[in-house]
């Protein structure tokens, strides 16, 4: 067995059936994957900040700029309408989608995105460069795309999860439906998606940001989904390492025994 395939072991067997349980399933992980997100967004983002905001509801000492601390406090309150939605099996539909694009981006759009007539929460009314590919679906095509691809996700079966949570990612970010926040947004309801289908939620950690782009380009390039779903296979047993360290020191005993 994998250590992938051990992670989704280890997450079914706890049955997680509400948004207490989630939450009790994600303690620690909640804070990491909004750290690591924003991180890959923003430099500025740090660990302690990140806890701090999330245990506390706010920093000390703090001397970064309020963008940052924006970005944070709403990483918070998107990861509680995260369980909130769990709890009640909220689909992934348009209304989630910009819920939690508004959540993530409150308060950080630019004043040059502003002048524009963009505003968080809404699809975006004009054309960004998005990366080496310069992809992005033109700004009246979004909406349109946007409900192909969300049709696309009725009737998973949950053994198809991470397949399904990988192309919605790729085919998200190819889109890039938002003025901006897409990658934050983009990676919460991939994981949404995932728990959904009983399915380990993933932290795609800021160090392997290069990989992470790579294998979101082999998509924009040739619709290559393999190089993405082995980097998120390699990610999930990453993000579980520990707990699946702890429950085989669980198991040893009783082996020996």
């Amino acid at each position: 067995m994998t250590n992938y395939e051990k992670a989704v072991t280890l997450w079914q067997r706890r049955k997680i059936l509400n948004d207490a349980e989630l939450a009790e399933a994600l303690n620690g992980h909640s804070i990491a994957f909004a750290y690591h997100s924003g991180k890959i967004e923003n430099e500025h983002i740090t660990y302690h900040d990140t806890r701090e905001i999330f245990e506390h509801d706010g920093v000390t000492s703090y001397t970064g700029d309020l963008r940052t601390l924006f970005e944070i406090r709403n990483a918070k309150n998107a990861n509680e309408l995260f369980l909130i939605s769990f709890n009640k099996k909220r689909p992934i539909d348009e209304s989630l989608v910009k819920e939690f694009q508004l959540m993530l981006t409150e308060n950080t759009y630019d004043t040059r995105r502003y002048q524009l007539g963009e505003r968080p929460g809404e699809y975006k009314r004009h054309d960004y460069v998005t990366g080496r590919e310069e992809i992005g679906a033109a700004p009246e095509d979004v909406a349109e795309e946007m409900s192909e691809l969300l049709d696309e996700l009725q009737d998973i079966s949950n053994d198809k999860a991470l397949t399904a949570a990988g192309y919605f990612h790729a085919k998200f970010e190819n889109i890039h439906p938002f003025a901006d926040g897409n990658g934050r947004t983009g990676r919460l309801l991939m994981n949404y998606l995932l728990v959904l289908h009983n399915h380990p939620p993933i932290v795609i950690h800021e160090e392997d940001r290069r990989s992470y782009f790579e294998a979101l380009e082999a998509w924009d390039r040739s619709q290559d989904l393999v190089p993405l779903i082995a980097f998120l296979k390699e990610q999930t047993a990453k993000t579980w390492k520990t707990q699946m360290e702890r429950a085989e020191k669980k198991v040893m005993p009783s082996k020996q025994a």
